[in-house]
């Protein structure tokens, strides 16, 4: 299976960071932290031409639920999602949290990721 889940959008760079921001806190993740890779790198003196926008996204309850069971887990979060400019177009995407979870060989861990899982694919769907 493929670790990313990623998706093209028509939409410009920055309507799809609102619009993926406004689609997680929908189904229930809240934005605690946002890094532009282009801005950073900038800052520090090196050339990145494209915006690469780092979202951590959480939902407390599902968090709690993977630190009870395992809190080695804890390593994997909060999920990341992310909004990306490559060759001119805009992507929107993230690790699979049930392939990440799935390295730690816990069925109830698997059972949160893909709840997960299936939340954000249909926030980033909603934001494309």
């Amino acid at each position: 299976m493929e670790l990313i889940y990623q998706v093209k959008t028509d939409k410009s760079f920055d309507d799809a960071v609102m619009s993926l921001k406004e689609a997680c806190a929908s189904v229930g993740f809240g934005t605690l932290w946002q890094l532009n890779f282009k801005d950073k790198l900038h800052e520090k003196g090196l050339a990145f031409d494209d915006n690469f926008m780092i979202l951590e996204v959480c939902n407390p309850v599902k968090a709690q639920k993977v630190l009870l069971e395992n809190r080695e887990a804890g390593f994997f979060l909060p999920c990341k999602v992310a909004v990306y400019e490559k060759g001119g177009e805009v992507f929107m995407g993230m690790p699979k949290p049930t392939e990440l979870m799935a390295m730690l060989g816990s069925e109830a861990l698997k059972m949160v990721a893909a709840e997960v899982e299936e939340a954000l694919v249909a926030a980033i769907e909603k934001a494309v």
